[in-house]
């Protein structure tokens, strides 16, 4: 059964997977997508995002005042949050769907970055940013390694180091500290 069909359960500081209990998003994130929509965010230009979750990404990007901002989520109960979060924001844009299926758009972007869950298209994505970026386009993903890990083997990436403090959880093993990816096309 792929991600998008399995029933979320939605807490304060969560989303669990009901049937399997795995944690799908946390509030202890939240300095991790901080400085992420920090990073992205620097050219206040066109920003897109993939997977909203708990929206707390969203919510950085948008205090960073940016001129756009194109939310790609293909997860029901996550596509019905991201509407109410979205409605008189008139600079988000929301695509139902997965962020494969806008490869041919027009559109491109000044920063872009990528937290999905259960994503099965994930071997797609330098070929898909390197298409959607403008020219010095900030590219993130969601490395969820404590160390500097680059699956995509993009060539101009470095990371910065961002502390957290999670609590116990069945998700990750990070201790302490995250490394942020941080490419630039």
């Amino acid at each position: 059964m792929a991600f998008k069909d399995n029933t979320l359960e939605f807490s304060d500081t969560k989303i669990v997977e009901v049937d399997t209990g795995v944690e799908v998003m946390m509030d202890w994130e939240a300095p991790i997508m901080e400085k992420t929509a920090e990073y992205i965010c620097q050219s206040k230009g066109d920003i897109l995002e993939i997977g909203f979750g708990m929206g707390i990404c969203s919510d950085y990007i948008q205090a960073q005042g940016v001129n756009s901002h194109t939310i790609v989520e293909i997860h029901p109960q996550m596509i019905e949050r991201l509407n109410t979060w979205s409605s008189g924001k008139s600079n988000v844009t929301v695509i139902e769907g997965g962020w494969y299926a806008v490869k041919d758009s027009l559109s491109t972007y000044d920063g872009i970055f990528l937290d999905t869950f259960g994503d099965e298209q994930l071997d797609n994505f330098k070929a898909f940013a390197i298409a959607k970026a403008k020219s010095g386009c900030k590219i993130s993903y969601w490395n969820n390694k404590e160390e500097e890990y680059n699956p995509y083997t993009f060539d101009l990436i470095s990371y910065e180091q961002v502390s957290v403090t999670p609590s116990s959880n069945i998700y990750t093993n990070i201790a302490s500290n995250y490394y942020m990816p941080k490419v630039v096309l």
